[in-house]
């Protein structure tokens, strides 16, 4: 008699596939980072953060140290945003004490059309993804990510982060039609980045939007959902029922909601400021919720961190949601608290 044996599905790929898991799967952005004593052993050991992103080994060594520590029900790809502009043939270089700085925008026609180039350049996040996947316990899942067009162009534009993207906004709303050739180039190279490493063994996919905030509406649907929907439209083309995540962060509440109606996600993340309780509602059954506690209460811990904690569950019992941040973890976060996170969030059963 042959009996069949069938792989754990892992909580968070339930979820996003449309069913209600309680406790909620739980990870934190940016939770391979500087608050880890060992990352920072393998920062200072590689040399640079470039280096890091670039080596299958390191990467994957990175993407599993916080499993490793805290548990999480899902691991993320140690890798950058901005190795689209790399890919794209725009110089990176990340700068100790700046951050990253990319050279002088080419122009359309300087940038690489060829997505064989864009694989070559690209392979080594492909290559950690995959032996990322096969180190990974089965129960959790593996993301990957990539930058959203808008977020991308405005560090293309400006050479580094820029609070108010003044360069992308400028360049878009004076050159409206070579603004939106360069979102069509940079939708196809997020889509195949994304493709790629769904094929390499990412279970689910983020995009992350997030210079999103700020934008007036009519920007917000050129600049934001329209380059996701076609983002999404080609990876769904390609991989059969891809799992995606979209987080516009900062975005308005009518923002969202299009956001969430237009684009096709399956889960879309909220930031600090929108509310839990108000996005299940607005979002529909149909697109799950990621969010949303505040990095700092995640510092500040004790009493704080408790009741911050205990309203997202509140809202989130008894629908499809994921814990998480409502943007990245600090480098100042106590370790301690965030294995408070992961306990409070198991113990809500």
């Amino acid at each position: 008699m042959n009996t069949k044996f069938s792989l754990p599905v892992p909580a968070l790929v339930s979820v996003l596939e449309g069913q209600r898991i309680w406790p909620p799967p739980v990870w934190l952005m940016r939770q391979a980072g500087r608050y880890l004593p060992e990352y920072r052993q393998v920062r200072k050991s590689a040399g640079s953060f470039w280096t890091m992103c670039m080596s299958p080994d390191l990467a994957m060594e990175i993407t599993l140290q916080p499993i490793r520590r805290f548990d999480f029900d899902a691991a993320i790809i140690f890798s950058d945003i901005l190795v689209i502009p790399y890919a794209l043939g725009q110089t990176v270089r990340f700068e100790d004490g700046v951050g990253p700085v990319l050279d002088r925008y080419p122009g359309l026609d300087g940038l690489v059309v060829d997505s064989g180039m864009w694989k070559q350049r690209l392979s080594p996040v492909y290559q950690a993804v995959e032996q990322t996947r096969k180190e990974l316990s089965a129960t959790k899942a593996l993301i990957g990510f990539a930058g959203a067009p808008w977020t991308i162009a405005a560090y293309m534009l400006e050479g580094r982060g820029s609070p108010d993207q003044r360069a992308a906004k400028l360049f878009g709303y004076s050159h409206r039609k070579d603004f939106s050739h360069l979102f069509d180039r940079l939708a196809d190279v997020v889509a195949a980045h994304l493709i790629w490493q769904l094929e390499h063994g990412a279970d689910a996919v983020q995009l992350f939007d997030s210079w999103a905030g700020g934008l007036p509406d009519h920007e917000f649907s050129d600049w934001v959902i329209g380059p996701t929907k076609k983002i999404v439209g080609t990876v769904r083309d390609a991989v059969p029922n891809p799992r995606i995540i979209g987080f516009p962060r900062a975005a308005t509440q009518s923002q969202y909601e299009r956001y969430t109606s237009e684009t096709g996600v399956n889960c879309v993340g909220i930031d600090t400021a929108t509310s839990m309780s108000w996005a299940i509602p607005a979002f529909g059954a149909g697109v799950a919720v990621q969010g949303n506690l505040d990095p700092i209460a995640l510092i500040a811990g004790g009493d704080a961190l408790d009741q911050a904690i205990d309203e997202i569950l509140a809202a989130g019992r008894g629908h499809s949601v994921i814990f998480n941040l409502g943007h990245g973890i600090l480098p100042e976060t106590p370790l301690d608290h965030v294995a408070r996170v992961v306990e409070r969030v198991r113990g809500s059963a």
